[in-house]
């Protein structure tokens, strides 16, 4: 998951999945202000809570903003989501506001001022891949009309996106079938930085999968409006 440092809190996180895959939530809910209850890993951060109240698991159709979270997501890898998400206004400055056609346009030059800024993650291979990746999804644009078609095509209708069982041995619904093949077809178009898990994370949040636990205060809705935008796209 995405919303947990997949480091040293890593094992921590595949007992609270496992948990959760077996229908034993209460552990992994937490009371908010109101009464109500949400999923454990925001805990008191105010930024992270307000994250996954209002957007974590929301479907998004936007193609900026589906191109700018799989670039955080890759920035991501080896650190924790919160990380990134402290520094998002910065890198939306830093990349300018995740414009493809800006991004793609990127040069050495841009790559070295990059480099040098301590407002994001200073990682040439990853700003590299974002310049690439901006590239490819132009091309993909081109060839399918959006990438919100492209991506939302792989969403599965069965209840939360959960396919199938995991067969980590903890338990862990990690990633998921269409996730998997959604990088691989991603990676076939040169895109850099799509592993299958960074894609299932980038799923999570973009609501093509619901992973919020059962009685969190948010999980029916954003389940009602996964299952919509997915109608909604049959219907066209």
């Amino acid at each position: 998951m995405s919303e947990v440092t997949r480091g040293d809190n890593w094992v921590n996180t595949c007992a609270a999945v496992a948990t959760y895959a077996s229908g034993v939530t209460n552990e992994w809910l937490r009371s908010t202000e109101n009464g109500t209850q949400r999923c454990w890993w925001p805990g008191d951060d105010e930024q992270y809570i307000k994250y996954h109240d209002t957007e974590w698991g929301r479907p998004v159709a936007d193609d900026t903003r589906l191109f700018e979270k799989l670039c955080l997501e890759g920035f991501q890898a080896g650190l924790s989501w919160l990380t990134i998400l402290r520094k998002r206004e910065n890198f939306r400055g830093a990349f300018h506001a995740f414009d493809m056609d800006e991004v793609a346009r990127f040069s050495e030059r841009d790559i070295n001022r990059l480099l040098e800024d301590t407002g994001i993650v200073r990682h040439r291979g990853k700003i590299e891949a974002t310049i690439t990746n901006a590239g490819r999804a132009l091309d993909l644009i081109d060839e399918t009309g959006s990438l919100t078609d492209f991506i939302w095509g792989y969403a599965s209708d069965v209840p939360f996106g959960r396919e199938g069982n995991s067969t980590h041995a903890s338990g862990v619904a990690s990633l998921s079938p269409s996730a998997t093949a959604l990088s691989k077809d991603l990676k076939k178009r040169g895109w850099k930085f799509v592993g299958p898990t960074t894609v299932y994370s980038f799923m999570q949040s973009m609501g093509l999968v619901n992973d919020h636990v059962d009685g969190c205060h948010v999980r029916s809705a954003c389940e009602t409006a996964r299952l919509s935008a997915i109608a909604a796209r049959k219907n066209n």
